[in-house]
């Protein structure tokens, strides 16, 4: 017997799967309480956008086993040049809908009929709920599938429901009643909304147009549907689910910042448990799309960004921002290091006080020192820029030695030149580099010099004015 509802259930999983499933994200709204010049869903947590969020869930559904969704559309309106910008740079595979007057969730729905129409199943979500996860998302169209509903949405116990609409149950009917609409009695109920849908599409397509806006804000709810379809003996399912958190939206700036710090430390935990080890996890922030390895350290007071990617064995000393950095297997990043968009082969070491920017390349045991820049350079196998110096345009060959106060004068004023420094080279202290120039493998320049031509291959260059010493110069100035 055991074994037939084992079999039956693995059916109903692959009916599931089968089934056409799309979802519509909900991310017209104007978020008036943010205050802000952006659109809600643009505005950032940690690192990226309220939206992303939403739709990350949606990609790993989509690329599940379970195959739970199969496509996704956004609804965009107030300030959707943005949105769909953001949307034809990161989320291709999302269509944006134009919304072109905010009407309600109703009336979001409505517009978005041609793309919906020809689905199952259609899944509608807010854009503005960031700690959804894809296991609620699994779980809710597994039930709703399983069971036959012609509609399944989530509640949730709200410890505060002020602001929801809160789930009103009969004895076969259930309906969902806006807070502004509500009596003092349903104000008082616990069990609300959490604004997560699946609706069969045959059974949506009846209701869809006879919503109406006879409500405090004269706007079409797509909540009012359950009503309707209740009304009219079709079977409507209340999924309630164990954790209010998941579903807590963002409306103020308050619940944004709410939002990024369970955002941070659910990226934490899940760090802290692959082997990463932190000193102080509660300084560290580690934005959705870093990878870090096992058996790393993060010290006090780091920033992890962007598409980061820390190998194992590698150390970030304290109060280093990286951001779309990777770190092969071994760097030492000392401490107070700005990197970005910049490479760092295994075993090498930067820091402290150093900034790395625009695709440098750190190869395997070199070392960027202190109060050090580089820009858009390479430095080479074994290679050391110790301490005080400017590196920009360059191309720094292998076991190369930059004395302090050495800078590439890329910059002529109109465009920026490049710099070559060969193997086994000696960059002689405060030696300007006046690009274009070339010091051949195992050149050497004096202290002090200004190279405004190529250095041949093992040769020194010295490019400073001879010193002249003025006798009694202290003297007949009045100087002491």
């Amino acid at each position: 017997m055991c074994c037939v509802k084992f079999k039956i259930k693995v059916l109903i999983l692959l009916s599931a799967s089968r089934c056409a499933t799309g979802a519509l994200v909900l991310a017209a709204g104007k978020g008036t309480r943010m205050k802000s010049d952006l659109p809600k869903v643009l505005l950032p947590v940690l690192d990226q956008p309220v939206l992303y969020y939403i739709l990350d869930t949606l990609r790993n559904c989509m690329a599940s086993s379970k195959g739970c969704v199969g496509s996704m559309a956004v609804v965009v309106g107030h300030r959707g040049e943005a949105v769909q910008e953001y949307l034809s740079s990161d989320w291709p595979e999302a269509v944006p809908l134009w919304q072109h007057e905010q009407l309600g969730t109703g009336h979001a729905v409505q517009i978005a009929k041609e793309w919906w129409s020809g689905l199952d199943h259609l899944l509608v979500l807010p854009g503005d709920v960031p700690l959804l996860t894809g296991s609620s998302l699994s779980n809710l169209v597994a039930e709703h599938v399983a069971s036959g509903a012609d509609c399944t949405f989530i509640s949730f116990s709200a410890s505060n429901p002020s602001g929801y609409g809160r789930v009103v149950r009969g004895h076969k009917e259930i309906a969902i009643v806006e807070e502004k609409d509500a009596t003092e009695a349903q104000k008082a109920l616990t069990e609300v909304n959490s604004g997560i849908y699946i609706f069969k599409t045959s059974s949506l397509l009846p209701h869809i147009y006879r919503l109406d806006n006879e409500n405090a804000q004269g706007e079409y709810y797509l909540p009012d549907i359950i009503a309707m379809m209740a009304r009219s003996g079709e079977k409507v399912n209340a999924a309630l689910a164990p954790d209010e958190s998941e579903f807590s939206g963002i409306n103020t700036p308050l619940q944004l910042a709410d939002a990024a710090t369970a955002l941070r430390r659910r990226i934490l935990r899940r760090h802290l448990s692959a082997g990463v080890r932190m000193q102080d996890p509660d300084s560290v922030w580690i934005g959705p799309e870093v990878v870090v390895a096992e058996n790393v350290l993060l010290e006090p007071s780091v920033q992890l960004w962007g598409r980061t990617n820390v190998g194992r064995g590698a150390r970030v000393g304290s109060f280093s921002i990286l951001r779309n950095v990777v770190l092969e297997e071994d760097v030492d990043v000392v401490s107070h290091a700005v990197l970005s968009d910049s490479v760092f082969r295994k075993g090498s070491q930067v820091g402290p006080f150093i900034v790395v920017r625009d695709g440098a390349v750190f190869e395997e045991n070199s070392r960027g020192g202190k109060f050090v820049e580089v820009k858009k350079s390479r430095v080479g196998r074994g290679s050391k820029v110790p301490h005080l110096a400017y590196i920009g345009d360059a191309e720094i060959g292998a076991e190369t030695n930059i004395g302090a106060g050495t800078i590439t004068c890329n910059y002529d004023g109109k465009k920026k030149n490049p710099t070559t420094i060969g193997d086994r080279c000696f960059i002689g202290s405060d030696t300007m580099l006046v690009a274009p120039v070339k010091v051949g493998d195992d050149g050497y320049t004096a202290a002090g010099s200004v190279i405004t031509q190529d250095v041949p291959e093992g040769a020194l260059a010295v490019g400073r004015a001879k010193q002249r010493n003025i006798e009694g110069w202290a003297k007949r100035t009045g100087k002491k």
